[in-house]
């Protein structure tokens, strides 16, 4: 059973690790950031049930991770619509030149 959620785990991980370094989009960049989070906390979850040792140490990550990751996707989406004003793009590419 744990190599199934393993395998979940990783083809996340994957969607998401292309999806922020290929894409330019930074709402599709914060999503796919997002989607490794929760392959993350899907490897968590899996390791505390089927572990060596079964505990509720995985899942009070999780929910620790779950926490932090809502904090910085409110910040991120704050500081998005900030540049949306400012620049009217969300272009990663455009984001790069902070001196103008």
């Amino acid at each position: 059973m744990l190599p199934s959620y393993l395998t979940m785990a990783a083809i996340l991980f994957c969607i998401g690790l292309y999806g922020a370094l290929a894409k330019r989009n930074a709402i599709i960049v914060l999503l796919s950031l997002e989607l490794m989070l929760n392959a993350v906390n899907l490897n968590l979850v899996a390791f505390s049930k089927y572990g060596v040792v079964p505990a509720l140490t995985g899942q009070i990550f999780s929910i620790f991770t779950i926490t932090v990751a809502a904090a910085e996707a409110a910040v991120a989406v704050a500081i998005l619509i900030a540049l949306f004003r400012s620049r009217g793009t969300v272009d990663v590419e455009a984001f790069d030149r902070m001196r103008r």
